[in-house]
Parts: structure tokens; C-alpha cells; sequence
């Protein structure tokens, strides 16, 4: 295949990089085709190798930078380039923080919602030491081929290669601490670990998550079977020689799927879920629920969907998406009513322990999708004065979206981790509700990712 400009396979080009795409990746043009370039900067000369062509734009391979720009700075990461984990630690940290609130602006103009160009942006709130910031970490785990040793990693972007990794400088320390010891044990025990082109072995991934607050670790090893051999002697050698672990559970996930996690979770040891204080609040985290992975900044996303919600004493607020009741929980003491839906059971038993332990009264959480249960209670006389929807990446379900357009709220605050989904429903969403900011808050500190709190209210 080659594009409009006879661009081949293999071929070098010499192209200007214009500005970043959503994905962290430099953008130029040879001629007019638009030339994708992983890990180019904004105003740099380069020199690139063509990886994939199609007929409207190429992908490419950076082969020399002629003219780097001002703002690039050297990794600290060894596998920085191999491992598909982080996007942007060759650029600075301020800079990152200006790609953050363009994304979300090339987002609006891409899917162009009512008023966009009106819209106000706020720029990023970032992190003061935006390394080792991440509670949890889910390591593929594999058997070295040449080697027979064990190795926890991430694989390579676009692909099932490994990278082995024993210090991601993203990751709270206590949890590489806890997986590099993991990782022994297993070798140690000679513990079966699965092996994907033969579908065999038992071990294939590691989670681990702490509890920044309390310091509690959690071990999740998720398998291929319910089998886990030698897990005794595993148990016993993580008691010893991690003590602050304080649960060891196993999860299933059988199928060949991009989905971590399956369904069936066992307990093998200590408490079935660990503890994490946010602001005054302490919450109970079981192996699937969610939880926001910098916990730092969470605090910050939380006070600014609080501060767009504006909370008020007589309010009904609906907290949709609700994993284990943080937002919601967050305003419940200033407002009359908090109800909330997750689809995970779990998340929702944890939102329910949580508020009892908290002392909150006025809330009710149900499991169920937000689509199906919001039109109910909707239906049944409910009528919420704010709405804060936190999707996943994939955005509102256009049922929910129908519904937030038929039963409208004074207000709606969307807290997205994907600005492209956030400008597709704001599309909709601009029928009834006027944008009145878009505050960026970087979560994800060294990646493209952008989580972005999106205040709006009924127009009148």
C-alpha cells in the first residue's frame, strides 16, 4: 500500500514535528500526509523510518533527531524506550502539563459540541514530585525462555513482548519491593507460570496494591486455573519475609482476553481486602474494586468535582460509576441524599461497608449500570439536584446519555480519563447543559493519559 504521495514501506523521510497527538506521539506532514512519529517533539527536525503506510497517513520509527527541541530532557528509565508503560518522560514535566490541556482542546475541536470554541480550559494541575506515584501495579509474569528464570514486566506497546522490569520509577517503591520478592518466591517454589503460545502454566500475572495511608500491601496472583501449587509454602515465605503484607488472594482468568482479571476470586490469606484513607476518609479495597492509582492527586480530582458540584444541604446528588463510594461519600455529610451504581458487586459491598463505617447515613448504593438504574429511579420520583458521572475510557452509554437528557439535573459534573469520549458525549450532552469549565488535573504523570473534570449546568 502506499498513500496519496507515494510513500512506501521502509522508506526514510525528513519531516518537522508540528505538534503532539493524543497518544503522546510527534506529528509532521511529508507533503500533506500526516506522519505519526512515536517519542518526536513539537518543533524538532527529524529523520524517520516508515512502519505501517495507509492511505491518509503514515506511522514511523525515529531514527535522528537534527534539531531537538528546548524542552527535551534524557529518561531516567532503562526501558524507557522498549516498555510500553510511559509516553512522555522524554519531554519536560511543564510541558507535559501543556499537552494535557491541549489534548482535551484538540478533543472539543475534533468533535466540535456546541460552543466549543467558547469553552474555558484551565491549565493542569500537576504533581510537585511526579514520580513513584502509583498505589497498584498488574506485572505480566513469564518463564525466560534462554534463561528458565522468572520475570515480572509490562509488554512492549502494540505487541505480547515482555520487558522485563524490576524498578518502574512510576510505581509507589513498596510495591516493586513487594513484587521483586514475588517474583523469587515463585522461582523459588518452582511455582507453574503460565506460558501464553502454549496455554499452560498457572501463574500469569502479579497485582499488588498498598495502602499509601496505612502501608497494608495486598497480593493478588491471578491464574490460569483455580490450581495454585505450592501455595503452603508461597503463603508461609511472603508472611515471613513480607510482613506488611496483610491479604493474599487469587483470582481466576481462564479466557485469552485483554481482561486482567475473571470473575472468580479466592481467598487464601489475612484479610480479603486492605485500607486506604482519602482526606478523612478511610476506605476498604477488595481485590477488583476501583480505586484511583495516584492517590495524591486523587485527592485533588475529588475536590474538584466537589468544588464543580458546589454541594448544597437540601441536594439529591447521584454518584454514577460510583466504585467503592469515594466521590459520593466525599459530599454525603453536605448534602441530603448520595446514591450510587457500580457494575462490580464487590465495589458496591465495599461502598456500603464504607459508609457504614463512616457513619453516613443518607446514602444507598445499588449494583447495576448507571444506563439502567438512573432511568429508574428517575422514573420512580427521584429527582437528583447534581449528577457526577466518572466513566471508564469507553465514555457514557447513549442510553444514559438519552436519560441525562430526558430527566435533567441543575447540575452534571463528568470526571473523564479520556478527553475524546468527554468531546464525542459532550456532542449530546450541549443539548441541555452549558460547559462552564474543563479543569485538567494530570494523574498520570511521564503519560499521554489526561483525566479532565468537566463542570456543566441545565441551561435554562
Amino acid at each position: 500500500m502506499t498513500t496519496q504521495h507515494q510513500i512506501e514501506l521502509a522508506q526514510q523521510l525528513k519531516v518537522t514535528i508540528k505538534r503532539l497527538g493524543i497518544n503522546g506521539e510527534g506529528i509532521g506532514y511529508y507533503k500533506k500526509t500526516i506522519v505519526f512519529v512515536p517519542g518526536a517533539l513539537p518543533t524538532e527536525s527529524v529523520t524517520v523510518e516508515v512502519t505501517k503506510v495507509m492511505p491518509r497517513f503514515v506511522e514511523s520509527r525515529l531514527l535522528t533527531i537534527h534539531k531537538a527541541a528546548s524542552d527535551r530532557v534524557t529518561p531516567p528509565c532503562p526501558v524507557y524506550e522498549e516498555c510500553g508503560g510511559c509516553q512522555l518522560q522524554h519531554l519536560a514535566y511543564k510541558s507535559q502539563l501543556d499537552f494535557k490541556k491541549d489534548v482535551v482542546k484538540q478533543a472539543m475541536t475534533k468533535y466540535k459540541p456546541a460552543g466549543f470554541e467558547k469553552y474555558k480550559f484551565l491549565p493542569t494541575i500537576g504533581m510537585d514530585k511526579p514520580w513513584h506515584y502509583r498505589n497498584k501495579l498488574q506485572f505480566q509474569i513469564r518463564q525466560n525462555g534462554e534463561t528458565a528464570k522468572v520475570e515480572a514486566g509490562l509488554y512492549q506497546a502494540d505487541s505480547h513482548d515482555l520487558v522485563a522490569i524490576k524498578d518502574c520509577l512510576v510505581q509507589q517503591p513498596a510495591t516493586m519491593t513487594t513484587l521483586n520478592k514475588i517474583v523469587s518466591l515463585l522461582e523459588k517454589h518452582n511455582v507453574p507460570i503460565y506460558n501464553e503460545e502454549k496455554n499452560s502454566g498457572i501463574v500469569k500475572t502479579v497485582m499488588i496494591r498498598v495502602g499509601i495511608a496505612t502501608g497494608e500491601l495486598q497480593v493478588v496472583f491471578i491464574t490460569n486455573s483455580p490450581k495454585l501449587p505450592k501455595k503452603n509454602p508461597l503463603i508461609a515465605d511472603i508472611k515471613t519475609e513480607i510482613p506488611d503484607v496483610v491479604s493474599i488472594m487469587q483470582n481466576v482468568q481462564s479466557k485469552k482476553t485483554s481482561l486482567v482479571m475473571g470473575d472468580e476470586t479466592i481467598h487464601l490469606w489475612g484479610k480479603e481486602s486492605i485500607e486506604e484513607q482519602l482526606e478523612d476518609l478511610v476506605f476498604d479495597l477488595s481485590p477488583r474494586a476501583f480505586f484511583q492509582l495516584n492517590p495524591e492527586q486523587t485527592a485533588i480530582l475529588y475536590a474538584e468535582a466537589r468544588k464543580a458540584l458546589n454541594p448544597q444541604p437540601q441536594d439529591r446528588i447521584v454518584d454514577a460509576y460510583c466504585g467503592v463510594g469515594t466521590i459520593g461519600l466525599s459530599v454525603a455529610k453536605q448534602v441530603k441524599e448520595v446514591r450510587g451504581m457500580d457494575t462490580i458487586p464487590a465495589a458496591i459491598d465495599d461502598a456500603i461497608s464504607n459508609a457504614r463505617r463512616l457513619k453516613i447515613l443518607n446514602s444507598n448504593y445499588e449494583v447495576g449500570t448507571a444506563e439502567e438504574l438512573l432511568p429508574r429511579w428517575l422514573e420512580s420520583g427521584f429527582k437528583p439536584d447534581g449528577i457526577v458521572v466518572d466513566p471508564p475510557r469507553t465514555g457514557l452509554d447513549g442510553t444514559l446519555i438519552d436519560a441525562l437528557l430526558k430527566y435533567p439535573s441543575k447540575k452534571l459534573v463528568y470526571v473523564s480519563c479520556n478527553p475524546s469520549t468527554l468531546a464525542r458525549d459532550l456532542v449530546e450532552l450541549s443539548k441541555r447543559y452549558k460547559v462552564d469549565y474543563l479543569q485538567s488535573v494530570d494523574m498520570f504523570p511521564q503519560t499521554a493519559r489526561a483525566e479532565v473534570v468537566a463542570k456543566l449546568t441545565l441551561i435554562r
